[in-house]
């Protein structure tokens, strides 16, 4: 669980890190519009040589990104699985009684698996360089808006802040819990699926514990500092756009419409 680096922020000093979070936002959000607007292979192939500019960019160690890749493994392998086996069309690659492997399926299971892996991937720039608190205040002004539909930005903007915040802190107290049951006797390795989702019983309970008594804490630390909300609220750094970030969402909405108006 310690490959999970959703929520982790990991400070520098790149572009990537300097731009500002509305901008940051919006731009994720296009992209996963441009993904799956996306209808050939050429299509990832750019996208993905446009990943790995901004990746450059950002600086960031490869090691740490590539280990945020090892949780979504068995969702792609599922993925590859369910559309070789149910996908049905084209040249027949492998047969085995009632079962068989043909071309649409590996191509369709090949191309949702890029999908899948290139989502993961912009959401992971977007999470490892952005501070929780620049998250928060990008998301509460996009919000803004909808505050005359009843919508409270500002709750939602500290509620997502707090869950992504606490990703971290969460795995890494399963791991403590894990290692203190195994060293009581638990067994989470043996078994077949059902025998092993017995034995997590041990780790959940403490965990779900761990994380109510968490929450409750945060709860009683915000009222005592007399957090009443977005009401009337003011912020020690105040956001503003600048060149770069106007650069980086026209470069963003450029690359969407090559995507759109090539057909790639």
């Amino acid at each position: 669980m310690r490959s999970i680096t959703l929520g982790h922020y990991l400070p520098g000093n790149s572009l990537l890190h300097k731009l500002d979070p509305r901008v940051k936002l919006l731009s994720l959000l296009i992209l996963i519009v441009a993904l799956f607007l996306v209808k050939t292979f050429l299509g990832f192939l750019l996208f993905a040589a446009f990943m790995l500019i901004i990746f450059a960019s950002s600086r960031l160690p490869w090691r740490y990104f590539l280990r945020g890749l090892r949780p979504i493994l068995y969702i792609v392998l599922f993925t590859l699985i369910l559309h070789f086996l149910f996908t049905e069309g084209g040249q027949v690659y492998w047969r085995w009684g009632p079962i068989t492997i043909e071309e649409a399926g590996v191509y369709l299971g090949a191309f949702m698996t890029l999908r899948l892996v290139l989502l993961v991937i912009t959401t992971l720039l977007v999470t490892l360089t952005t501070s929780p608190i620049a998250f928060a205040d990008g998301i509460e002004f996009l919000l803004r808006p909808f505050r005359r539909l009843g919508i409270p930005g500002h709750e939602i903007a500290m509620m997502m802040t707090i869950a992504l915040r606490f990703i971290p802190t969460l795995i890494e107290e399963s791991d403590k819990i894990r290692k203190a049951q195994m060293a009581r006797g638990a067994d989470f390795e043996t078994g077949n699926i059902l025998r092993r989702a017995r034995n997590l019983v041990p780790l959940l309970v403490p965990l779900f514990v761990s994380a109510f008594r968490r929450a409750d804490e945060l709860a009683v630390a915000m009222e005592a500092r007399c957090y009443r909300g977005g009401e009337n609220r003011t912020k020690l750094r105040e956001l503003h756009t600048r060149p770069l970030d106007y650069f980086g969402i026209i470069t963003v909405t450029g690359l969407v419409l090559a995507i759109v108006l090539t057909g790639v």
